[in-house]
């Protein structure tokens, strides 16, 4: 093997798609021990090894139907008297050491059971993915656990005993309504007022009214007005032309998420995404984001780290893939920049609201003629 001396910078920044797709593999089947803190999230970090296989049009090397179950066994279910409706939705481990149950009886009563607004998106976006119909989905429940969660300033907590409510829930909650194909999970006007106060005087959104702008808490402002299909209605052309100038001025070769902020890798995605649904995206550099995504890969493990010469994780693996989507990289498939799958999954969810909807009209021209 050559040594890194004799190794030409063009050959450095060749993208690796083999490794990364051993490196999600390796992901789905135990965590790193710098990540065991991570344990009650495991599903989240599901979902970062899913949709980059997917992205990758690797998913042939996993199990499916196994994970679908293990996903499926993560669902909190209603009780028999349903007393917990507004606790359910998805936990994001087996951490609770509840019986293995894939979502085929009734929920069991635990004190400490809920649901988290983050694992039941990215359950529902994971099952997607592994091509499930979502038939096991709890439609009734996961919204009910999903109403529960929003504040009367129109966030969301991530889980019902309380916790941190911010623009991220926000997005959360947006994008289990879309997939779900049903919009009575949130009150969408009180959302969209969050969304609105959340504008800061740097014409970018924050986590919420009053706060610093934040590349990350842009995109998830962005992607729920873009999922909701309320952007233009909520922000003037003006306006979004300042947060336009905002966001692609975040990039120096990669994207940071700040002013005055280092580049991070997962921000060529939040920021890139955002200019994306902003129509804006091709005005960017895009070998300076290339050449620093690549400069973050990690060539014997596989994955992206935040930095160069930093370790590789989860989230910065999937991210940089993502990243790399954006501009077109080959290897890799589209990514949808509001819901955060690939265009493949997301054509596939299509499909599915085009087959509730006949169903639905099945059943409401079946009753008519029954009533008459």
């Amino acid at each position: 093997m050559a040594d890194d001396e004799d190794v030409s910078p063009e050959e450095r920044l060749l993208f690796l798609p083999d490794r990364h797709v051993r490196y999600f593999q390796r992901s789905l089947q135990l965590l790193p021990e710098q990540c065991a803190s991570l344990e009650t999230n495991r599903l989240t970090i599901a979902f970062f090894a899913l949709s980059g296989l997917d992205m990758l049009d690797s998913l042939n090397v996993i199990n499916k139907s196994e994970i679908v179950e293990w996903i499926y066994s993560l669902q909190v279910l209603p009780t028999e008297d349903q007393s917990n409706l507004n606790r359910c939705g998805f936990r994001g481990s087996s951490c609770l050491g509840l019986p293995f149950n894939p979502s085929k009886g009734h929920g069991l009563h635990h004190p400490y059971d809920s649901g988290h607004i983050a694992m039941t998106y990215t359950a529902i976006a994971s099952l997607l993915i592994l091509g499930d119909d979502l038939s096991r989905v709890n439609k009734k429940a996961c919204l009910a656990g999903l109403r529960a969660l929003q504040l009367s300033d129109g966030s969301f907590c991530a889980a019902p005993e309380g916790s941190e409510n911010d623009m991220r829930f926000v997005y959360c909650a947006a994008c289990i309504c879309y997939m779900l194909n049903d919009w009575s999970g949130m009150d969408m006007e009180r959302s969209i007022d969050y969304i609105r106060r959340s504008m800061s005087y740097e014409n970018a959104l924050g986590q919420g009214a009053g706060l610093e702008a934040h590349g990350g808490s842009t995109f998830c402002g962005i992607a729920s007005l873009c999922l909701m299909g309320k952007l233009e209605e909520v922000f003037s052309e003006k306006e979004l032309n300042r947060m336009r100038r905002w966001c692609i001025m975040r990039q120096q070769n990669g994207f940071h998420g700040r002013p005055n902020k280092p580049v991070d890798t997962c921000y060529s995605f939040w920021v890139g995404a955002t200019l994306m649904l902003l129509d804006i995206f091709k005005y960017t550099n895009f070998e300076k984001n290339r050449n620093f995504i690549l400069s973050t890969q990690d060539r014997i493990v596989g994955g992206f780290a935040k930095w160069p010469d930093s370790h590789p994780d989860a989230l910065h693996a999937y991210f940089g893939i993502c990243g790399l989507s954006l501009i077109g990289e080959a290897g890799i498939c589209e990514v949808h920049p509001a819901l955060n799958v690939s265009l493949t999954t997301y054509k596939r969810l299509q499909q599915l609201h085009n087959t509730w909807k006949s169903k639905d009209c099945e059943w409401n021209s079946d009753n008519m003629h029954i009533g008459t």
